[in-house]
Order: C-alpha cells, then sequence, then structure tokens
C-alpha cells in the first residue's frame, strides 16, 4: 500500500508540474519528507496526508480510493476487499468503507483509534467538508471551531470542517466510529 500511494502523491505532483520545494512550499512539509514518502521509505502519517489532500484538493478517501480503485467503479465492495490503510505512529486506523468513485460526493469511513491517540489536522482537505461522526465503540473527542465535543457510543456529531480538526481517544478503551464525509 505505501508503495503504491507514494507512486500515486508523486503522480499527483508531477500531473500539477510541481517540483519537490514548489509542493513543499504549498503544503508547508519538508522536501525530504515528500520524497520520502513519494518513494515509499516512510508510511505518511495520518496529518500528513491530510496536508497532501489539501494542496491536491482532495480528501483522504478519494486519495487512499485513488490507490486501490479499480478500472470501472464497482456498487459493491466486500468486508475483505476494503482498503485499510494504518498510520502506526499514531494508533489510527482507516478503512474505507464505501466502494471507490470519483464522481460521488459522499463516502463512508471506520475509524479506529488506539486509546490515548491524538491526531490533529491543521486544515480540512477541502474547505467546508461536511462530516458526520458516529461512534460505534468506546470514547471519542473531537475539537472543531475551538469546541471539544465528548462523544460516547451511539452519539454522533455533524459538521462542516473549515479550520484546524482534533481527533482523540481518552480511553480507557480503544474508539471505533463510522464517519461520513460529504464534499460540498
Amino acid at each position: 500500500m505505501d508503495v503504491r500511494l507514494g507512486a500515486r502523491l508523486a503522480e499527483l505532483r508531477a500531473e500539477r508540474g510541481w517540483s519537490l520545494g514548489e509542493l513543499a512550499e504549498r503544503s508547508g512539509v519538508s522536501r525530504s519528507t515528500l520524497s520520502r514518502a513519494e518513494r515509499a521509505e516512510i508510511s505518511p502519517t495520518a496529518a500528513l496526508l491530510n496536508r497532501l489532500c489539501a494542496v491536491h484538493g482532495r480528501t483522504m478517501s478519494r486519495l487512499l480510493s485513488e490507490v486501490e480503485a479499480e478500472a470501472e467503479p464497482v456498487p459493491l465492495v466486500r468486508a475483505a476487499d476494503q482498503a485499510v490503510w494504518e498510520d502506526r505512529a499514531s494508533g489510527f486506523v482507516r478503512r474505507s468503507v464505501s466502494p471507490p468513485h470519483a464522481g460521488l460526493r459522499g463516502e463512508l469511513v471506520e475509524g479506529r483509534l488506539t486509546a490515548g491517540a491524538d491526531i490533529a489536522y491543521d486544515r480540512p482537505p477541502v474547505p467546508g467538508l461536511e462530516q458526520h461522526i458516529w461512534v460505534l465503540d468506546g470514547r471519542l473527542a473531537v475539537t472543531a471551531q475551538d469546541t471539544e465535543h465528548r462523544l460516547d457510543a451511539g452519539d454522533c456529531l455533524r459538521l462542516r470542517v473549515w479550520g484546524p480538526t482534533r481527533f482523540r481517544c481518552p480511553g480507557p478503551r480503544d474508539a471505533r466510529y463510522a464517519l461520513a464525509v460529504v464534499l460540498p
């Protein structure tokens, strides 16, 4: 997965005719980190992918679906075939539940955070992105627009993302949640 992801990141940069230096300026990520991610020498973190998605104007789900995409969109993807990506550094696992389709505006993702995990995103991948966060198990603290929302199993938070966000699992158990993402 890291090799295919790195190749796709390099393709996106090349499509725009940007050097590593230009992408570094636009994303705020160092040239060396970008180079290492494109060569799959490192597994990008969720925060790094979020910055690159913002520069390329796509959601993380779309980027990951492009890496896993079939030649033709399919209406059904079996659980065993759903793309899973892990940010080992932060304790975040992301499963793309919706079948990949670049032309649709909504997507469903399953997120898992280990107890104590804390992920901060400095900007949304797409300004005004609508999110529905439904906690399936455990506890989740979501901060958006300087307001922290504490969610327990069964709770659902709906918001539009315009600025920084933070997802934190206060524990004592891991958190599992469904994330519905709708493009503006």
